[in-house]
């Protein structure tokens, strides 16, 4: 039986557009780096306060993806996301990218990312108010029909 993963903290539906197709007639591995990044960005502006927007950025530093299944054009997908481990200056992010229809896992995405002050463009320290903002969610034994078949 896999690990209990958290329920995701937030998602975006994305539609599979002809320009996300490659030479081998299915999404190209980079779309689905834009989709991670796409969906983290969306978390952030829905989370954060418009100071925190206005003050402070992030920055990855660290990307990490596994693919499972391919998407082609069409496919009606959703990116979800949640926190995963916080340090004073880095929240680590957890993307999944799942086709709702037969509920099977696409990727699952880690990326590290360094919050920076805009007016300095160095790195910050993460305050405890953006960490309560911003939630690591509650574990629970939901699974993917992906993960359903493994081990």
């Amino acid at each position: 039986m896999p690990a209990p993963r958290p329920d995701p903290d937030f998602e975006i539906p994305i539609a599979v557009r002809p320009e996300d197709i490659d030479d081998m007639r299915h999404v190209n591995n980079v779309v689905f780096l834009g989709w991670v990044q796409d969906v983290a960005l969306a978390h952030w502006r829905a989370g954060a306060t418009p100071e925190m927007l206005r003050d402070l950025g992030w920055v990855a530093t660290r990307h990490e993806l596994d693919y499972f299944r391919e998407a082609r054009l069409g496919d009606a997908l959703v990116a979800r996301t949640w926190i995963g481990q916080v340090d004073s200056r880095r929240f680590e992010r957890l993307t999944e990218i799942v086709r709702p229809a037969d509920q099977t896992l696409l990727a699952r995405g880690r990326t590290l990312w360094t919050m920076v002050s805009r007016a300095t463009g160095r790195i910050t320290r993460i305050s405890e108010e953006l960490k309560e903002r911003f939630p690591r969610p509650v574990t629970t034994t939901a699974t993917t029909k992906h993960e359903q078949h493994e081990g």
